[in-house]
């Protein structure tokens, strides 16, 4: 099942058929590509190049780990523990070179999980990026440092045959994808007035 984003301007098919599936097979993500989806994270861009990205990853192979992070997901997506692989993306900070605060960091990571996530797509993976998580029991359970902080969970996998997933998670995988208008976010001569392309 494709899908595609019903786009205004043209996209790479990468972009416009990368979407975030809740029904996950059990089938293991490939090391070399797991590999593949860190490697185009380790290099998207960075205020200062500070990288200031981190990943705890864990798949079935490492079943503590990946219990650990499964307990930090919050009810609604429970759906995710079914994933071969799940990620969570922690951002640090504070500047490496001064321990000034990084105001950039969350930025940073999330162009770092954009790239891992079309990377995905390119492997014929899936990714969903969720924000229903205990961050605060994340940074225990993984002795994450104070001057880190917990961004997203990412769960990573290939899509579950129609037939296996669930009829709630079917059906709320059929919804039509949608996005705000251009006009409503995107400005021109002042905060509010749209740029007309």
């Amino acid at each position: 099942m494709k899908q595609q984003a019903p786009t205004r301007f043209p996209l790479h098919e990468i972009i416009a058929e990368r979407w975030s599936p809740v029904g996950f097979a059990t089938r293991p993500v490939e090391a070399e590509k797991l590999g593949s989806l860190l490697e185009a994270a380790r290099w998207a861009p960075s205020s200062y190049n500070e990288q200031p990205w981190c990943f705890i990853v864990a798949t079935r192979g490492t079943p503590a780990t990946l219990e650990r992070l499964q307990s930090c997901l919050v009810e609604g997506n429970a759906w995710a523990r079914q994933a071969p692989v799940l990620m969570l993306s922690v951002a640090r900070t504070r500047f490496s070179r001064n321990s000034k605060q990084n105001r950039h960091a969350g930025h940073d990571v999330g162009l770092a999980a954009a790239s891992l996530v079309l990377q995905a797509q390119a492997l014929g993976l899936f990714t969903h990026q969720m924000a229903g998580f205990d961050a605060e029991k994340a940074s225990t359970l993984f002795g994450i440092p104070s001057d880190c902080e917990p961004m997203a969970m990412i769960a990573v996998g290939y899509r579950a045959e129609p037939s296996k997933i669930p009829e709630d998670l079917k059906a709320r995988e059929a919804q039509p994808r949608t996005r705000r208008p251009l006009e409503e976010f995107v400005f021109g001569e002042r905060w509010g007035t749209p740029y007309a392309l």
